[in-house]
């Protein structure tokens, strides 16, 4: 009986060999050949498959992934659309100009000619004392407080001088106000001619000049026209 077994078993395993050098004879596929044929461009399903999963390519116009930035471009795939790729946010990384720029990151530097044509930005966690391209987010509690004009920083692209905020900086047109400070002086000329504004610590008595935010707990009181180098300004009281 077990010798009949086997005989069976036996006879079983060779017609499925047969089966199997059949099918590969018929299909001209075999496992080596089938490992070694090259890959189809991704269709728009399979890359959005991976999207889903936070890394690769992904479609024009496919969202970004929350935390992701775009560092390449390729104009195959997606069934002609195009692609990019993303990838995990860090310090310090060339992304492309159509990439989101994640909170608290800042651009210090620009190619024109980088991700494909597209341009790209060096993108960079700030530091105290860090020249930033003109289209840079300002992340809170920095300030701005020099310029240059296009051509002398971030290739052609205007650059500003970051720093963190502090009692009694000079700071330019169009810099942040750091919530618990108001400017009290103004200099036109400032700032390589656009103008800066004096920004201090919120405190009682400073004459502070027109349309600052007032500081929570802080009230104007009788204005002076000689304030804020004659552009007037508001004695600051506590409410």
């Amino acid at each position: 009986m077990n010798g009949l077994r086997h005989r069976i078993r036996g006879r079983l395993a060779s017609l499925a060999g047969v089966v199997a050098l059949l099918t590969a004879v018929l299909t001209g596929v075999t496992a080596g050949t089938a490992n070694a044929a090259p890959a189809a461009a991704p269709t728009r399903a399979a890359v959005s498959a991976q999207a889903a999963a936070g890394i690769g390519w992904i479609c024009n116009g496919a969202p970004v992934t929350p935390g992701y930035v775009l560092t390449s471009h390729t104009n195959s795939g997606c069934n002609g659309a195009g692609m990019w790729w993303q990838t995990p946010v860090r310090d310090g990384i060339w992304t492309c100009a159509t990439s989101p720029i994640p909170a608290g990151y800042v651009l210090s530097g620009h190619n024109p000619t980088g991700c494909d044509g597209y341009d790209s930005w060096y993108m960079r966690l700030p530091v105290d004392g860090l020249w930033t391209c003109g289209t840079s987010p300002i992340p809170p509690g920095y300030v701005i407080t020099q310029h240059a004009g296009s051509g002398m920083g971030c290739a052609n692209i205007d650059a500003w001088f970051m720093q963190q905020a502090r009692d009694g900086l000079w700071v330019c047109a169009g810099s942040p106000i750091p919530p618990g400070y108001v400017t009290t002086g103004h200099n036109i000329n400032g700032c390589g001619g656009i103008g800066s504004w004096f920004e201090v610590v919120a405190r009682p008595g400073l004459l502070v000049c027109p349309n600052v935010p007032i500081p929570p707990g802080y009230r104007l009181g009788n204005y002076s026209g000689s304030g804020c180098n004659g552009l007037g300004g508001w004695y600051l009281l506590r409410s």
